[in-house]
């Protein structure tokens, strides 16, 4: 006999059960094991007559998985649900106990905050009962965002031919939309700028960071024709204290990955995913960081202690700093602490030859945010310069240099310093030549991935670990295009957008998204009841879509002037994966299609015949594959592999083909 214990990831299981020993067997449900029906009315899989009771049935190829925790479950003394600690996590938990008929007013939940030997001991000897305000919130996010999602994308679908629309994705679509108008509709105004060249330098006159037009700045280049000096008027001396950031909440992390290392969110969350399931280290399975999925820069005051003493005794006592603790806000739940490494022994220089090249970037990345952030302030000694010319026109040169690297020992930044600056009050420095630059005001920039992410958190719009799921799915809506990293709306994803403001302000909009993330974190506090608000949520959008089935015009597709060869019947223009392509009007009774063009790469080097082009898995991932497919099945990640002539991944495989769309 043993005592049973349920996680979510099989790699996670194995490291828990190396900690455990033999009295303990660990599985895994390898995420959630079931999810709403599509059943009843709408499809929704909820009684919406009997307080919207949800049914639940299997996820595709779950039900294997539940039996086999079932007959490990029946040879059990003890079962304990270890999923992860957050609302998904504790729903999957809430499902498998379900499942398995246990009492949830029983102590057996217990929660793995770190796959360390000592976080897996503390875990187990702490079990609780399974937190139901918890999975009343997660099950009310489910039921409305499937009421919303699949109400409004059949619409959207029937209407206006457009993939799909959901609570928060398309409030993220939004302002990704909102910032592309602010763009189009801005209207640049000129403004000018005066610098003075010397040693080299570029230095800006006063009143540089005004916007001062053509005509100001040329009466003050006018009176500094004959000059050739400044004069160095006065000097200012000040030191300058940097203080650390504070160590990463899970869209902190995802910013910073994107700004830093070019990883996307979805990619930055699955590195960091490994790392603390656990790393074989030093001849040991080590969960190497605290759990990914965080809103607050808490620290256990234990691993502060011993980040003190390895700052202490790496750089010096005056390397120690202080721990800040965070002041919260009202969207922050603080339900775990920050992102950190588990052992502090663990420096990327020793952890470096048992990780890949991927993980050890994103693993410096954490580590050094953490203990930079109990690290003393950087110091700076800055000299401001103010220059004047004969006739009082007046320049200004900062000067900055490190005189205490302190939290920068571990997390080094790029500093701008002007050490060749280096003159005396009363001295008259040589000037090369005055001039003057145009310049334009700029709209607000595009959003990259890390600035959007930026953006819905201060919005309060979804939360932090959604956020990677959001922006897959409006890209693979194809609602955005990114270039050069940045975010732009397609035509399609205008109209989505449009269409939806038209027609469900109230839903669609950040106001609404964030109270009902308010709404949310109360149910799961045990302070308001769920019932009404889907009561509330789904008076409204009936409302709303009533009015919207009876005045929203349908949109029929564009006439291309060409005659479909098998009906006679016009061809139209319609959307698919990879874009537009020619189709018959008369579908579904004629389903003939003109393939959209598509670049050919080369010919293809198994079958010698077809050419090689790109295509996209369900995912949304590019790849390129033979055109004859499925006579040839030649398949490629990247264009470097097209030599080989074999397939790479039947994953590839996968794709949705012009006419089935």
């Amino acid at each position: 006999m043993y005592d049973l214990v349920i996680v979510e990831s099989p790699s996670k299981a194995k490291t828990i059960e190396s900690y455990l020993g033999p009295k303990y067997k660990v599985t895994s449900t390898v995420g959630h094991v079931r999810d709403l029906a599509t059943s009843g009315f709408g499809g929704f899989g909820i009684d919406i007559e009997d307080d919207f009771k949800p049914e639940y049935k299997y996820i595709r190829g779950k039900k294997k998985v539940v039996n086999e925790i079932v007959k490990l479950a029946k040879k059990a003394d003890k079962i304990y649900i270890a999923t992860d600690p957050d609302r998904e996590g504790e729903a999957i938990g809430w499902h498998i106990a379900d499942e398995l008929f246990l009492d949830v007013n029983e102590l057996n939940r217990i929660e793995f905050l770190e796959i360390t030997k000592a976080g897996v001991m503390q875990g187990i000897n702490n079990p609780k009962t399974l937190d139901m305000p918890l999975v009343k919130s997660q099950e009310t996010r489910r039921i409305i965002d499937r009421i919303m999602g699949f109400s409004l994308s059949k619409l959207l679908q029937s209407k206006i031919k457009a993939k799909s629309a959901g609570r928060v994705q398309s409030v993220a679509l939004q302002m990704i939309v909102v910032r592309e108008r602010e763009i189009t509709a801005f209207i640049p105004q000129e403004y000018w700028k005066l610098f003075a060249l010397a040693s080299g330098l570029e230095i800006e006159w006063v009143k540089n960071n005004r916007k001062e037009s053509k005509e100001v700045v040329d009466e003050s280049l006018s009176l500094l024709n004959d000059e050739k000096t400044l004069l160095v008027q006065t000097i200012t001396n000040r030191t300058s204290k940097q203080s650390p950031k504070a160590p990463y909440t899970t869209s902190k992390f995802q910013q910073d990955a994107a700004n830093r290392l070019n990883y996307g969110a979805k990619r930055s969350m699955m590195i960091a995913q490994r790392l603390y399931e656990g790393i074989q280290i030093e001849g040991e399975l080590q969960g190497l960081i605290t759990y990914m999925r965080t809103d607050s820069t808490r620290l256990e005051a234990n691993f502060i202690d011993k980040v003190f003493t390895h700052v202490k005794e790496t750089y010096g006592s005056d390397y120690v700093g202080a721990y800040k603790a965070p002041k919260g806000s009202k969207n922050t739940q603080d339900a775990h602490e920050a992102i950190r490494p588990t052992n502090v022994d663990y420096t990327p220089e020793r952890v470096a030859p048992y990780l890949e090249d991927e993980q050890l970037k994103v693993y410096t990345m954490i580590w050094s945010q953490a203990v930079a952030s109990l690290m003393s302030d950087a110091k700076n000694s800055v000299k401001t310069y103010n220059l004047v010319s004969n006739h009082g026109v007046k320049f200004k040169v900062i000067n900055s240099t490190s005189i205490f690297k302190g939290y920068k020992k571990v997390s080094p930044s790029k500093d701008k310093f002007n050490e060749e600056f280096d003159h005396e009050e009363g001295e008259y420095i040589n000037v090369e030549n005055f001039y003057s630059t145009q310049h334009f005001t700029t709209p607000k920039p595009r959003y990259t991935e890390a600035k959007l992410i930026k953006a819905l958190e201060e919005s309060g719009v979804g939360r932090p670990s959604t956020y990677a799921s959001i922006i897959d799915t409006i890209k693979a809506r194809n609602y955005v295009t990114n270039e050069e990293k940045k975010f732009i709306p397609t035509k399609t994803g205008e109209l989505v957008t449009k269409t939806l403001e038209d027609y469900f302000d109230t839903q669609v909009n950040i106001n609404y998204t964030s109270l009902m993330e308010e709404n949310l974190d109360k149910i799961a506090l045990d302070e308001i009841p769920y019932i009404p608000v889907i009561e509330e949520f789904y008076e409204q959008l009936t409302k709303d879509l009533d009015y919207a089935k009876e005045h929203l015009v349908k949109i029929e597709p564009e006439k291309t002037g060409n005659i479909c060869p098998e009906c006679d019947s016009p061809l139209v223009l319609r959307n698919g994966r990879y874009g537009e392509f020619e189709a018959c009007s008369n579908f579904p009774t004629c389903r003939y299609i003109t393939p959209t063009e598509r670049e050919v790469i080369s010919k293809c080097p198994k079958c010698k015949e077809g050419n090689i082009i790109e295509k996209k898995t369900k995912r949304g991932k590019a790849f390129f594959a033979c055109d004859t497919y499925p006579s040839c099945d030649f398949a490629a990640w990247t264009k470097d592999e097209l030599t080989k002539g074999d397939n790479v991944d039947e994953t590839m495989l996968e794709v949705v083909t012009e006419s089935e769309e």
